[in-house]
């Protein structure tokens, strides 16, 4: 049995012991690529969480996080999701549980914890019970600090009027902004670098709550010490 056969029989077994599956329209990259994502996200460690952390997930750890995307997602597929600026999506009437990649998932360059932060944003998707978390669309005009237009920080796009933000912060872009923000400043294991990618996308993605409550929730929870 040569080299090739053993390292295909390991992606198989690692793909099965996260209890969800590819469809063939999955490339073996793509497949490559998330499986190692998961590994990575179950090595998490950390000593400490916030509060809304700890009522999203449970625990700032590894087996939080891999607990919390293996009971929501079965599946993985590729799809346009409908919208060329998308990255992701769940399409509840479909399959609430099957999460589904665009080719912007992989057209673009992103670190390895950004990566993550998408699929766990679309893994709240899934929620049944919560009306899947449906977006709000973002306001008209929609800018930054400097009066910049806000733009997404995967594709680019502009954002205002597109049904890219979110008005609490238990939602999709609250939820995976929160995991990440935890990781950048409790992270006991992680590298220098996975913990500045991890504040750079969560102060980012904090931009896409719009509700002045909410927003006061995540900055008490996170950002005021």
């Amino acid at each position: 049995m040569n080299h090739s056969f053993f390292l295909l029989t390991a992606i198989l077994l690692a793909l099965t012991s996260f209890g969800f599956t590819f469809d063939r329209s999955v490339t073996q990259i793509i497949q490559t690529q998330m499986t190692q994502d998961l590994e990575f996200i179950e090595t998490i460690q950390s000593q400490t969480q916030s509060d809304l952390h700890k009522q999203i997930f449970g625990p700032s750890d590894g087996k939080a996080y891999s607990q919390f995307f293996n009971s929501r997602i079965t599946s993985i597929g590729m799809n346009n999701c409908g919208n060329a600026n998308a990255v992701a999506c769940v399409i509840p009437f479909r399959d609430s549980s099957k999460m589904w990649l665009t080719a912007n998932y992989v057209k673009f360059s992103h670190p390895q914890i950004a990566r993550l932060m998408v699929v766990f944003h679309e893994s709240r998707h899934t929620e049944d019970n919560h009306g899947n978390w449906p977006h709000a669309n973002c306001p008209k005009p929609f800018e930054d600090p400097q009066n910049q237009p806000m733009k997404s920080i995967w594709t680019g796009s502009e954002l205002a009027g597109e049904p890219a933000c979110d008005e609490t912060p238990f939602g999709s872009y609250g939820s995976s902004l929160i995991m990440l923000k935890n990781i950048s400043k409790y992270c006991t294991n992680c590298t220098e670098k996975v913990k500045m990618d991890a504040g750079i996308y969560a102060d980012d993605q904090v931009k896409r709550i719009i509700d002045p409550t909410a927003i006061q929730q995540i900055y008490d929870d996170l950002y005021r010490t």
